[in-house]
């Protein structure tokens, strides 16, 4: 079954570098970000872990837990992080890594498909679309996906800007237009009356008769 956004994710109980939990209950009411990675000791992969802990500060500030996923074990997740803190230069990944080693996390993600297996001598190929973001909220729903190839490594100044916008469409009830980020002003989602737009937000531009712009409230 496809996993879809505003979809419940499963609450797999998940073995990592930091002992087995809950997602469910390790998220907790914090949002977190899901982003998996086809296999350990892999060039791109592991400049992308180092973003992710170079931003610990940043993923505090929004109240959100990183959680990585590879499918190889655990003691290999714990032997590799000494390789990713030497290129996040000197950055702690403190962050769990989900050992996938069975798919379940793979599969339950719609990564793979059911059908997937690990092959004796595999290679990053065999497990390629294992390449994913997941936004997820305090109410454990999907918020957000973002699937990259492995050439092409991901831009966690765009996860972090994407977190921003769900945080703040959930908090004020807007929405935010292309390329926003933090203090700029947001749309009025059209199911707001003009009534109830100028009760919110006070003073609003109307640029179509659909399209409503305004500064977020303080």
């Amino acid at each position: 079954m496809s996993l879809r956004i505003n979809d419940v994710i499963p609450d797999l109980t998940v073995e990592t570098d930091q002992g087995s939990f809950s997602l469910h209950e390790y998220i907790g009411d914090s949002w977190a970000i899901l982003f998996s990675h086809p296999k350990d000791f892999t060039p791109v992969c592991t400049t992308e872990f180092g973003a992710v802990a170079q931003l610990a500060d940043e993923w505090a500030k929004r109240n959100t837990k990183p959680i990585g996923v590879s499918v190889d074990s655990a003691e290999d997740h714990k032997k590799w992080k000494s390789d990713i803190e030497v290129v996040s230069q000197g950055a702690k990944a403190g962050f769990p890594i989900i050992a996938d080693a069975g798919l379940e996390v793979s599969k339950a993600f719609d990564m793979l498909p059911a059908e997937a297996y690990l092959p004796d001598g595999r290679t990053p190929d065999d497990t390629a679309t294992v390449r994913a973001v997941y936004i997820i909220g305090p109410d454990k729903k999907l918020k957000l996906t973002m699937t990259y190839p492995m050439n092409v490594g991901r831009n966690f100044a765009e996860v972090l800007r994407a977190l921003d916008g769900l945080q703040t469409a959930a908090q004020h009830g807007v929405a935010t237009p292309a390329n926003w980020n933090v203090g700029d002003d947001v749309v009025i989602p059209a199911s707001v009356s003009a009534e109830d737009a100028t009760t919110r937000f006070g003073q609003y531009q109307t640029v179509l008769p659909y399209l409503r712009m305004t500064k977020l409230p303080g």
